[in-house]
């Protein structure tokens, strides 16, 4: 059964939505003022919440901007409701974030419509898209429907064919898109004033690319390059933007998606900093493993990576890396032929002694 808050100071207006809302199946949780709605709100955490706008003690609007700063709370749909119907009230709410609003006096059939609708697109855009080219079109399609997003068009975000080698972006320069990686391996790097080059982040289909620095705005603080020949689609700043600013919803699932790998980025940046060579190794072979064949199903799986790559993951000499690859090899962890390495033993990489 879906949970409604019903933040209405009005008794019989409130009494009225309450009745209305529960013999169509819905729990109702009332609140008489803005500061009980909000503290209702945290604690309950409701699938849909109905205010109205002007109250004694904390408005509408300063409820919306408390929720609305919770990460708790945040993304819950949000319907006004309003005796006013200037179109300056309009804005003002929607600028906040507001889902929909409801004008006084409604009947029964606006306001069961607009719940059931509200509550329906907050479903779909909860429900988890395929991190491919069908899934980022599905996302955007649902993002379209959201007030506010009409201008979003999915005939910009066109399909680029990228070559082996052939740079995304460079550290430095200013980001104007976004890039979604349909088919293929991007990496990442830092190099330094000797030009040796130290590997951030390995991508693979399904991975949003260029994200952190985009919104925040700063100048990128690392490169990207194709691992080979790949197919991105590149997502304008401005229809970035537009997802991100325009629907509390659509911004918190879209940020959900693109910081899908950062904890597991941060962990491992963490672990190779403070290893031994022999340890970093490992864990960079598991790492690709990871990132380019998923969760193995068998003894042996088999990733392909050049010793150049490898030794940027693991911020050592190609030399060191090849030595100690050749000590895996001896101790039947590894197999190796040309860039192609097999893994053999998993667990003993991933136990490996610092």
């Amino acid at each position: 059964m879906k949970k409604i808050l019903l933040i209405e100071d009005n008794h019989e207006i409130r009494e009225n939505i309450s009745e209305i809302l529960t013999l169509a199946n819905y729990e109702i949780l009332e609140a008489e003022n803005g500061k009980v709605g909000v503290d209702l709100a945290k604690r309950e955490l409701p699938d849909l919440i109905i205010c109205d706008i002007m109250m004694p003690q904390l408005d509408g609007y300063g409820v919306l901007r408390m929720l609305s700063g919770n990460t708790s709370t945040a993304s819950i749909p949000f319907i006004f409701l309003t005796a006013k119907s200037e179109k300056e009230d309009f804005r003002k709410g929607m600028n906040l974030g507001a889902d929909d609003y409801l004008i006084k006096p409604f009947d029964d059939l606006e306001l069961l419509d607009a719940v059931e609708m509200r509550l329906k697109k907050n479903e779909s855009l909860k429900a988890g898209f395929q991190k491919n080219a069908e899934g980022l079109s599905d996302f955007l399609q649902e993002a379209k429907g959201q007030e506010n997003l009409e201008k979003l068009t999915s005939d910009k975000h066109k399909l680029q064919h990228y070559k082996k080698k052939q740079t995304l972006f460079l550290e430095g320069n200013y980001p104007n898109a976004l890039y979604f990686l349909n088919k293929g391996k991007v990496k990442t790097y830092k190099s330094n004033e000797e030009g040796r080059e130290y590997i951030t982040n390995l991508y693979k289909a399904g991975d949003f690319i260029g994200y952190l620095d985009l919104i925040e705005d700063k100048a990128y603080r690392e490169s990207a390059a194709v691992m080979e020949d790949s197919e991105i689609y590149v997502i304008s700043k401005e229809d970035f933007f537009l997802l991100l600013h325009n629907n509390r919803l659509v911004a918190n699932q879209f940020i959900k998606i693109l910081s899908d790998n950062l904890a597991d980025r941060e962990e491992r940046l963490l672990k190779l900093a403070y290893n031994s060579v022999r340890k970093r190794v490992a864990e960079a072979l598991l790492f690709v493993e990871k990132q380019y064949v998923g969760v193995p199903d068998q003894a042996a799986t088999q990733v392909s990576i050049s010793r150049e790559d490898l030794a940027s993951i693991v911020g050592a000499s190609k030399e060191t890396v090849i030595r100690t690859l050749a000590d895996f090899k001896d101790e039947n962890l590894i197999k190796s032929q040309g860039s192609k390495i097999t893994i053999i033993n998993s667990e003993k990489l991933r136990k490996m002694r610092n």
